[in-house]
C-alpha cells in the first residue's frame, strides 16, 4: 500500500485549490493520509462521496471509543467548546432552527445594512491603502452576532477578543482560557435574559420550553463560534477572489442582480484553514466506499472544498464565476447536518457586496495575490490581511 499523503498540503496560493490535494483528487475519491498530529485518516475529496457522507448515520462526530479517538487540533477544541453538542443532537439542532427561519433572517437584514453602512463610512474616512480585513471582516461579523443574540454592544470587543482566543489552535492555554471567559461572560448573560427577556436570540432560547441553561450556554457558544470564526474567514475570500479577477467584480457592478449568485460562486471557492484536511468524522460501524473498506472507530476528513473543485460537477473549478449555476456546492453541508446558520452567512455576505460595489466601485487589491497569506494558528483560517485601495 503506498504511503499516505502527509496533510497539511502547501498552500502556495490562497484562493487556489492546493496543488497537493488537486494532485490527490485526480488519483480518486478516498484517500490514506496522516494528520499533522501524525494519526493516520482517510481524507475523502470527491463531491459524490463527500455528499453522500455529510449526511450518512454509518459516520459520527464523536469516536464509538473517546479513549482511542485521533485528534486532529481543530476537533479536539471543538469538542472542548461543545462538549455534549459535539455529538449529532436532533433535540438541540430543532432548538436552533427557529431561531434561523427565513423570516427571522429577513428581520435581520436591516440591521446587517445598518452596520455594514457604519463601517464603510469609517472606511471611507480612511485614507488608501486600508486592510479590509480590519476594517470589515473582522469587526461586521461580530457586531452582527452582538445585535442579534442580544449582546450589549459595549462588550462586544471583549466578547470578540475571547471568541479569537478560542479559537486560537496554536496556543492551547490561550484558547482554554478564552473558552473560559467565554462561557463565564455567557452563563451570566443567559442568567440576565431569563430575569429581563428581550427581543433577542439568546431570550428567544430562553423561553424555550424545558431548555436547561447549560443547553442555553452551549447554543450560545456554538451560535457565537460557528458565526463569527467562519464569517470573518469568508468575507476575506469572497472579496479577494472578485478583486483578484476585476472582470467579475466588473460584472457586479454591470448587474448587482448578479450579486447573490457571486456569493455562493465565492462560497464555493472558499479557502478552508490551511492545517485542516477536512470535516472530521468518525466510522461508527464498518463500511465501503469507492472501493475502499472503512473500519470502525476509524478518523474519516470530509474534504468539502475539494469536493467543491470537484471537475465531474464544476466545469474549469479553478475560474471564478458569478454566473455559475453552484446548485450543487456543499459550502454548508448536507440533509440532516447542514449548517443552520448558512443564511445568516449569506445575508451579511449579500449586505457585503452590494454596498461595496456601490460605494467603492474603483476598489482594487494593492498587493498581487501571491502576497496575501492564511492564518494558521486558527480553527477557520482566513487571510491575514486585505489590503485594498480604491
Amino acid at each position: 500500500m503506498s504511503t499516505p499523503a502527509q496533510l497539511p498540503f502547501e498552500q502556495t496560493n490562497v484562493l487556489r485549490l492546493a496543488p497537493g490535494l488537486r494532485t490527490l483528487q485526480s488519483q480518486g475519491a478516498v484517500h490514506r493520509v496522516r494528520t499533522a498530529e501524525g494519526d493516520e485518516a482517510w481524507l475523502v475529496t470527491g463531491h459524490a462521496q463527500v455528499a453522500q457522507l455529510l449526511d450518512d448515520d454509518r459516520l459520527g462526530r464523536s469516536h464509538p471509543d473517546p479513549e482511542a479517538a485521533s485528534q486532529d487540533s481543530g476537533s479536539a477544541l471543538l469538542a472542548s467548546l461543545l462538549g455534549d453538542f459535539a455529538t449529532d443532537h436532533p433535540r438541540l439542532r430543532a432548538l436552533l432552527e427557529p431561531h434561523f427561519s427565513p423570516e427571522r433572517m429577513l428581520a435581520l437584514r436591516p440591521q446587517v445594512e445598518r452596520l455594514t453602512g457604519r463601517l464603510l463610512d469609517e472606511l471611507a474616512a480612511q485614507k488608501p491603502p486600508v486592510d479590509l480585513r480590519q476594517a470589515l471582516a473582522l469587526p461586521l461579523p461580530i457586531q452582527v452576532m452582538c445585535e442579534w443574540l442580544g449582546v450589549p454592544q459595549e462588550d462586544k470587543d471583549r466578547f470578540g477578543g475571547w471568541t479569537q482566543d478560542a479559537a486560537n489552535v496554536g496556543d492551547p492555554v490561550k484558547s482554554k482560557q478564552g473558552l473560559g471567559e467565554l462561557f463565564g461572560y455567557c452563563r451570566q448573560l443567559v442568567a440576565d435574559k431569563r430575569k429581563d427577556p428581550a427581543d433577542d436570540a439568546i431570550s428567544r432560547i430562553c423561553a424555550t420550553e424545558g431548555i436547561t441553561d447549560n443547553e442555553v450556554l452551549g447554543l450560545t457558544a456554538l451560535l457565537l463560534f460557528g458565526g463569527y470564526e467562519t464569517t470573518v474567514a469568508r468575507i476575506g475570500t469572497c472579496v479577494s477572489l472578485l478583486l483578484a479577477n476585476p472582470e467579475q467584480w466588473q460584472a457586479l457592478l454591470d448587474d448587482p442582480g448578479l450579486i447573490p449568485g457571486a456569493v455562493e460562486e465565492t462560497l464555493r471557492m472558499s479557502m478552508p484553514n490551511p492545517h485542516n484536511g477536512g470535516m472530521p468524522r468518525y466510522a461508527l460501524t464498518d463500511f465501503e466506499i469507492d472501493g475502499v473498506t472503512i473500519r470502525t472507530g476509524d478518523f474519516v476528513l470530509l474534504n468539502i472544498i475539494a469536493a467543491n473543485h470537484d471537475e465531474t460537477i464544476f466545469a474549469d473549478p479553478g475560474r471564478i464565476d458569478v454566473a455559475r449555476d453552484t446548485t450543487d456546492s456543499l459550502v454548508f453541508g448536507r440533509g440532516a447536518h447542514s449548517c443552520v446558520g448558512a443564511m445568516l452567512a449569506r445575508t451579511q455576505l449579500q449586505v457585503v457586496l452590494t454596498q461595496l460595489v456601490t460605494r467603492f466601485p474603483t476598489m482594487r487589491l494593492v498587493v498581487g495575490v501571491e502576497e496575501l497569506g492564511l492564518r494558521h494558528n486558527t480553527l477557520i483560517g482566513g487571510l491575514i490581511q486585505l489590503p485594498v485601495t480604491w
